[in-house]
């Protein structure tokens, strides 16, 4: 968790100021008000977050409550959040009680940083900066994310992700260890990530190739014929693949 070190209007700034570095769609400062939930999400909790911690925490339940209802956006007001946290269109995002969201993180829409468990204690994810959470994934649990990972589209994380890695599929898995990055800045290019099931198929397929071919050979089998067809049919196969 990031020591706090500057003031609440501060944070509200920065978080105002985040749209216009993160989104390329972004015209003029009107349209933050309108068209950007997750900013007033996360306006919201920062006020209630305080107003949790004071003490009034049914007044700060009721504050997230109606911003819920507003942005389509529930996060818990005793979780923390970090400094320029962003949330990317925003519907469905789903932060955890326990949960800790540290500096400079980017969270896409349908994200869920949930529990496993019915304990009161830390049953949430931590998620180191830098970090990219993609559309829809679900990261659940009291486990960590690592600087600088990022999270595939639709993936079930459920254990530690180290720094600099990628983790995909369902469950998730690291698949990716990236170099260390010179500098600290988020990463917007999620959608690069590698196709572990088009490696899996091509492999499947080339496996089948050498044992028919092998039986073919050893039972001195005639299925030209049949041969041909799968040949085109595999051809077209591999280049779809490739493209």
């Amino acid at each position: 968790m990031e020591k706090d070190d500057i003031g609440l209007w501060s944070k509200i700034k920065e978080d105002f100021s985040l749209p216009k570095k993160n989104d390329p769609a972004l015209y003029t400062r009107f349209e933050v008000f309108f068209n950007y939930p997750g900013v007033w999400a996360v306006v919201n909790y920062r006020v209630a977050n305080i107003l949790y911690k004071k003490g009034f925490k049914r007044f700060a339940r009721f504050l997230s409550g109606a911003s819920q209802i507003l942005t389509n956006i529930d996060i818990h007001p005793a979780c923390y959040i970090g400094r320029r946290v962003f949330i990317d269109h925003g519907f469905g995002v789903v932060i955890g009680q326990t949960a800790i969201v540290n500096d400079d993180v980017l969270i896409y829409q349908g994200v869920t940083l949930g529990g496993v468990s019915l304990s009161c204690g830390k049953r949430h994810p931590t998620v180191h900066s830098f970090t990219t959470i993609g559309a829809g994934a679900k990261v659940l649990g009291d486990i960590t994310i690592g600087k600088h990972a990022k999270i595939g589209a639709n993936s079930v994380v459920v254990e530690n992700v180290k720094a600099n890695c990628t983790a995909i599929g369902v469950p998730a898995r690291v698949v990716r260890q990236k170099r260390r990055t010179k500098t600290d800045e988020i990463s917007l290019d999620h959608n690069v990530l590698p196709d572990i099931s088009k490696q899996m198929f091509a492999y499947l397929i080339k496996r089948v190739a050498i044992l028919e071919h092998a039986v073919k050979i050893q039972d001195n089998i005639d299925v030209s014929k049949e041969d041909e067809e799968l040949e085109k049919i595999y051809k077209n196969f591999i280049t779809a693949m490739q493209q």
